[in-house]
């Protein structure tokens, strides 16, 4: 297990450690605008893999990734005009876009098609997502059900034992705690809201 200070090491140097980390199968957790998450490469289907049973999550259910941009997004989904529309006015942002899922990406992070995809307003997360070679996946560091702790010292005594699972821990400092990104999916052209977290409905305006 492996920790790194931002404040010691610097932003660049603690995203390319991350990234590096990600490239060769490992779990990280890292900061995000919202929680701290959990990253490993979301092409990497056993990797992903390994993260849903560090978290005691269901198999079949999906993770998000991250995009260093909205340009990027095109790389792993479709953006149709009217996802577009909110991704230009929240993103990057504490909100998650669930949109028809590019072929190259495993079912491991997928479901029925889709994929949930994330560009947070946060300089740590965006900086690895440009880093990586890799798409990022962006799930919560907790176990499944559970609150999630808002520092690294919390997330260790949090997954107890199953740390050892864990390769890299990012620490920046306390997040926010229980507000997960607000998540909406696009069902055709028509945007529907699957978890209300920290934008509103009224903010997003539907």
């Amino acid at each position: 297990m492996e920790i790194i200070k931002v404040d010691q090491v610097g932003m660049d140097a603690a995203a390319a450690r991350a990234a590096a980390v990600i490239a060769a199968g490992g779990i990280v957790v890292y900061p995000t605008d919202t929680l701290y998450g959990i990253g490993v490469n979301a092409l990497d289907a056993d990797a992903v893999r390994r993260a849903k049973r560090l978290k005691g999550r269901d198999t079949k259910k999906p993770f998000s990734i991250m995009a260093p941009s909205i340009e990027a997004i095109a790389w792993h989904a479709d953006l149709t005009p009217v996802a577009a529309e909110l991704a230009h006015r929240f993103f990057p942002g504490k909100l998650t876009l669930v949109l028809p899922a590019k072929a190259s990406l495993p079912e491991e992070v997928t479901l029925n098609g889709a994929i949930g995809v994330r560009i947070p307003d946060d300089v740590f997360s965006r900086s690895l997502a440009m880093m990586s070679e890799y798409p990022v996946t962006a799930t919560s560091a907790n176990l499944a059900g559970a609150s999630v702790p808002a520092t690294i010292p919390e997330i260790i005594r949090h997954f107890g034992p199953k740390i050892a699972e864990i390769d890299l821990f990012i620490d920046d400092g306390p997040r926010a705690g229980d507000t997960p990104s607000t998540v909406v999916a696009d069902m055709g052209g028509i945007l529907r809201i699957l978890r209300e977290g920290a934008l509103t409905r009224e903010v997003l305006g539907l």
